[in-house]
């Protein structure tokens, strides 16, 4: 496996065959909290996010899975990206019944992936190449594997032990509480013949949810928080947050004891740690998603999640207005809080949030196919959703990397990779890294299975599309996107600046500005398969100003200029700095 010991991630490597691990379930070790390596205390507003899985990045010892070593192997393409933070998909033991969300074990690696050390490692050689890291703190329930819920359920009722889970002998508590994945499980609440009595989960029914009314529960969550932030971690993903207490006569969702436990942990955060983030997943309106920031004194971030959707309705319709009334509806928000922008991840593209009519549609133009589809989601990958057209592909990254919030880029879309939809669940977005045109598109060396399979049509194959192809050709995917992100570098305006929308002759074309301190940037971009002219009137203070290039795309055709007058070619897009 020489390949993978070269680059940046060989010192890491070295370290680790200089002090190897004592075994998959080394010793534990005692150590001071680890410092985390942020110096600005809102480095999270200027961030650009690439999110990782371990387990099908990079497999360095041949037994067909990603792991840690191989993951560090491959820090310095990620740095080369231009991204400054990477988030990790679950790496916790685990049965992985739901990819790792299934959580046996909150401090523990899953030994598939390697040891506590190789996760020291990896991180520390992150830190090095200025990546911060954020991991995932999985808090709304765990595997039914967990130690936590074996003994919970053989616990007498009323026991402290029984009160870790929430357990009912009726079916019939909290029946506003909507069924998530209505398509496979028929309830929130389970029969569990070994308590005799039923459990809710707000998931899968592998995944009893914890009981947050229960104090101990609450301290055992902190613990969990205090053991990573130990470590080293930057920030936390709290998944499925929304969802934390459970009351009658409610949806059990946004309750306000759920955010009275958010302060909590921002509190014991902030008072032991420093530049520290917590991110919230909560697929929720904007207005109840602008909540989990509280005054500042909850999450410092918040999944953009309704923006998502109308992002491919706009492109589809070739009509900037649904991003634009999403914009505009979403509210201020605190001055340290951020917006998680994205257009794909590792779960389905929801479009759960939309009008009946809009999801028909949405269904109609990007999962003609029923195994497309996955409950009130659509299974795809960025590249096939858009045609494979990287006109409108980086038109899509333009979006994603201009508008208000920190972007999310989901590892192997910077080279438009594509999708299994023969693969159950949302495994088919979740296949391994495409390095090269060889063995298992150099993802593992192994002759035997891989945990996924590997792409391998005539379009989206690793033959086709992989690291090492691109890599040579200046005009790929991988590098339009690198010099798309060095350019959003160049300026703090886009993580930390206001918005506004201007009006332009017709609605293809989306044009605002972006306002931060002194600086003042100009976004135009056609969302229309034809060439359109428009007129884009700049505020009256801005009258005279010069218009500069910071960066340009499409795949033909040069912004002209006559007056107010602007010619965009297809999928064109511009950002010009505005100087007076």
């Amino acid at each position: 496996m020489t390949h993978l010991l070269s680059g940046r991630g060989r010192p890491a490597l070295q370290r680790l065959a200089a002090h190897p691990s004592p075994g998959r379930r080394g010793a534990r070790r005692r150590t001071a909290p680890a410092a985390g390596s942020a110096i600005d205390p809102l480095w999270y507003k200027d961030a650009v996010i690439y999110q990782v899985h371990v387990r099908t990045f990079c497999d360095s010892n041949g037994d067909g899975i990603g792991d840690f070593r191989g993951l560090t192997s491959r820090l310095d393409y990620v740095r080369r990206l231009g991204v400054n933070a990477i988030w990790l998909l679950p790496f916790y033991e685990s049965p992985l019944k739901d990819d790792g969300y299934d959580i046996a074990h909150y401090e523990r690696i899953d030994a598939r992936y390697g040891t506590m050390d190789d996760f020291r490692c990896c991180l520390a050689e992150a830190h090095r190449l200025g990546l911060q890291v954020f991991t995932e703190l999985v808090i709304n329930h765990t595997s039914d594997q967990h130690p936590w819920f074996q003994a919970s359920r053989l616990a007498p009722e009323g026991s402290p032990k029984r009160d870790y889970y929430v357990w009912s002998v009726t079916p019939d508590r909290y029946r506003d509480a909507r069924v998530i994945f209505n398509d496979v499980e028929p309830s929130n609440w389970t029969w569990d013949p070994i308590a005799k009595a039923y459990y809710w989960h707000r998931f899968f029914s592998h995944q009893p949810d914890l009981n947050f009314d229960n104090p101990k529960v609450r301290r055992a969550v902190l613990k969990v928080m205090r053991f990573w932030l130990d470590k080293g971690v930057d920030g936390l993903r709290l998944d499925a947050v929304a969802h934390l207490y459970e009351r009658e006569g409610t949806s059990c969702e946004n309750l306000p004891e759920t955010h009275a436990f958010l302060r909590e942990i921002r509190t014991e955060m902030d008072r032991r740690y420093t530049h520290r983030v917590l991110l919230a997943e909560a697929d929720q309106a904007p207005a109840v998603t602008c909540e989990y920031f509280g005054q500042g004194d909850e999450c410092h971030m918040a999944f953009q999640f309704p923006l998502m959707p109308r992002l491919f309705l706009a492109l589809k319709r070739e009509d900037a207005s649904p991003i634009v009334s999403i914009v505009r509806s979403t509210g201020e928000i605190p001055p340290t809080a951020q917006w998680a922008l994205f257009l794909r991840n590792h779960d389905e593209l929801t479009i759960s949030a939309l009008t009946d009519d809009e999801r028909r549609l949405m269904f109609a133009l990007y999962a003609p196919e029923p195994r497309m589809r996955l409950n009130l989601g659509i299974r795809r990958r960025l590249a096939p959703l858009l045609d494979n057209d990287p006109a409108r592909i980086m038109l899509a990254f333009s979006l994603l990397l201009s508008l208000p919030g920190s972007p999310v880029i989901y590892y192997g879309d910077e080279l438009a990779m594509g999708d299994n939809v023969g693969l159950n669940d949302r495994d088919g977005v979740r296949t391994p890294m495409q390095w090269t045109a060889g063995l298992n598109a150099g993802f593992s060396e192994t002759v035997g299975p891989l945990t996924q399979p590997v792409i391998d049509d005539a379009v989206f194959g690793g033959a086709e599309v992989n690291v090492d192809a691109q890599e040579s050709d200046q005009q790929s995917m991988l590098w339009r996107l690198r010099r798309l992100i060095a350019a959003r570098a160049q300026s703090q305006v886009f993580g930390r600046g206001t918005i506004e929308f201007l009006t332009v002759g017709g609605g293809e074309v989306l044009a605002f500005l972006r306002r931060y301190q002194r600086e003042t940037v100009l976004v135009v971009a056609n969302l229309s398969l034809q060439p359109r002219t428009c007129e884009v009137r700049l505020p009256t203070e801005l009258a005279g100003a010069s218009l500069r290039p910071l960066v340009a795309g499409g795949e033909a055709g040069t912004l002209t200029l006559d007056g107010d007058v602007v010619t965009l070619a297809p999928s064109e897009f511009r950002w010009l700095r505005v100087s007076q």
